[in-house]
């Protein structure tokens, strides 16, 4: 027969190895649980100056016969092709974009009769100008030329990655600054970047500053500005002191 002192003894081995089998998964458990996080969205953006545009222009000819005004749109776009060999702009920087042909409808005596009185022809060029000072002289040439259309100008980078760089330095500093005033605010200490990725970002013009003089075609050039956000998730720590 066991003795009482002995019996005790065992009982409370027992407990005790029930009572760690209970705490352990409680202890790992917390253990593993992910610490307080937080996340914030910073914003980068650079103004610099463009030193490329990229212009449509266009021609459109009309002639009761549908051979003759596709004729002559293409005589007028050998012609401003031409002229762009002459003023250096390169056969890489100009595209064809669109041609097209469509009838040219008329109504009738009566005001509801409709009939095709003849063609329109068009061909659309898209030309990059990689020199700004010669913008303009480019434009009135083209025009000069027999151009009659200009549906777009558009101002760019020819080499945007390291603008684009720089904004997205700008925009995980405007992240970090965030992060900073939040957890100062919380009364906790700021731990590492969990993770980091960007969203958005692009060109937009800024407002036109100086127009060129002295063209036949004034141009204002104004600002790029390249734009980007990144989105940062941090730990959080302790009580700051």
């Amino acid at each position: 027969m066991t003795s009482i002192p002995r019996r005790a003894a065992l009982m409370a081995a027992t407990c005790l190895a029930l009572s760690a089998s209970v705490m352990a998964p409680a202890m790992a458990a917390a253990q593993d649980a992910p610490l307080p996080r937080i996340t914030v969205t910073g914003e980068g953006e650079i103004a610099t100056v463009p030193d490329m545009a990229t212009v449509s222009l266009g021609i459109t000819a009309e002639n009761p016969e549908a051979g003759a005004a596709m004729d002559e749109a293409s005589r007028v776009a050998e012609a401003l092709l031409a002229r762009l060999d002459e003023l250096g702009i390169a056969a890489t920087d100009r595209q064809s974009s669109d041609i097209s042909l469509r009838p040219v409808w008329s109504n009738g005596d009566d005001g509801t009769t409709r009939g095709i009185t003849g063609f329109e022809a068009g061909n659309q060029l898209t030309v990059r100008v990689r020199d700004l000072d010669r913008l303009g002289e480019v434009l009135g040439a083209v025009l000069d030329d027999g151009a009659n259309q200009l549906s777009g100008l558009t101002f760019g980078l020819q080499e945007p990655k390291p603008v684009m760089e720089d904004a997205r330095r700008a925009a995980v500093a405007d992240a970090m600054d965030k992060a900073r005033v939040l957890a100062e605010a919380a009364g906790v200490t700021l731990g590492p970047v969990i993770s980091i990725a960007e969203a958005g970002g692009g060109f937009a013009p800024a407002p036109m500053m100086e127009m060129a003089r002295g063209a036949k075609v004034p141009v204002a050039a104004g600002e790029t500005v390249v734009s980007t956000q990144v989105t940062m998730v941090f730990e959080l720590g302790g009580a700051a002191e």
